[in-house]
């Protein structure tokens, strides 16, 4: 174990930045990275304000931060796909390679699986990590360390697209505009979908997703969203809905969006239970899928964002210092209606 400076969560309300003790020890197959840039994510600010996200409950303190890139500074026997000085972004999660459901490729709900800044395990809001090599992967040269750290929420869009089964021309509906809905969003158009309604009650969120072409606003607070969808869709109804708000309200209309044999792709999960229109689903025959975080999509992510075909630049709302993350973070839980990802760099400025 290694003392260094970390921001970390030591019980809800509280956040320090002090030297916590860390193991950095490279062993085989590992690789250690300097942390240049990471996202603040919902869940990173839920256990800041909550203190637990379901059964994960914050016991002891606990390093924050899971969106991350940096730079390989060692290199653990075995590895032989990085080297120093490549430039990398880091999949959170690592999962048991022998359970049964990483041996059916959906490693993502192994029961085991260690997420970064998930009670009880660390997260990467410090200087230096050592991770699995497997799950690191190197940034083409013109994806900034920014965009890297991206990678991670937008994976989460690729994994509903992916879900969705989209077939170019599609028209999707997705609903928050949130930072995870304008990920599933650019995730759906890049998938080929021809354009993608996307609905809140938050113009601001509503305009930068606009920014997007093949993106179209509907602020709920003016228009009905199933109206909205069966004007532009002429009564037949999208072929995808994503579900991104988490809203238990989305769940009272939201069979009445898609077509006949269209799909409803769940990625906002509500505090509670919540009712659903089985009845609804039946006579349509719509399919319905769940989505858990994401397996086998950072390697696509990553191409996409290269390609230039996803510019996720726009989203990028302020970036703060290191010595700056509780700034951060208290500015996160204000939830602006104009914030969509917050990040604080690691690295010092030069770097």
């Amino acid at each position: 174990m290694t003392q260094v400076r970390a921001l970390v969560l030591e019980r809800q309300h509280e956040l320090a930045l002090r030297d916590i003790d860390l193991p950095l020890d490279v062993g085989p197959g590992m690789v250690k990275i300097a942390i240049h840039t990471v996202g603040v994510c919902g869940s990173d600010v839920h256990y800041y304000t909550h203190g637990k996200i379901g059964p994960f409950v914050v016991n002891a303190p606990m390093v924050l931060g899971h969106e991350a890139a940096g730079t390989v500074t060692e290199v653990g026997a075995g590895v032989t796909h990085l080297k120093v000085g490549d430039r990398v972004c880091m999949e959170p999660g690592i999962p048991d390679p022998n359970s049964r459901a990483s041996r059916l490729g959906m490693y993502n709900v192994d029961p085991a699986v260690n997420f970064w800044a998930t009670p009880p395990v660390h997260g990467v809001l410090t200087p230096e990590v050592v991770h699995p090599a497997n799950y690191t992967f190197k940034l083409p040269d013109n994806v900034s360390f920014a965009e890297g750290a991206m990678v991670e929420p937008f994976a989460v869009g690729m994994q509903a697209a992916t879900k969705a089964r989209i077939t170019p021309g599609d028209t999707a509906v997705v609903l928050g505009a949130g930072p995870i809905g304008t990920m599933v969003a650019l995730a759906a158009l890049a998938g080929g979908c021809a354009r993608v309604i996307v609905a809140d009650l938050a113009q601001p969120k509503l305009d930068i997703a606009a920014q997007y072409q093949g993106v179209i606003p509907v602020n709920i607070r003016d228009r009905n969203v199933v109206e909205e969808v069966a004007r532009l869709t002429e009564g037949w109804g999208a072929d995808v809905v994503f579900e991104c708000s988490g809203s238990p309200h989305a769940w009272k209309t939201i069979m009445d969006l898609p077509r006949p044999g269209g799909a409803i792709v769940v990625v906002g999960l509500p505090v509670d239970p919540v009712a659903v229109d089985i009845a609804g689903a039946s006579v349509k025959e719509l399919r319905i899928e769940n989505v858990f975080r994401y397996a086998h999509q950072y390697d696509r992510a990553i191409a996409l964002i290269a390609s230039g075909k996803v510019d996720l630049k726009p989203l990028i709302s302020e970036t703060f210092a290191f010595e700056d993350s509780r700034k951060a973070f208290d500015r996160a839980v204000e939830a602006r209606p104009s914030d969509v990802k917050l990040q604080i760099r690691v690295a010092a400025q030069g770097d």
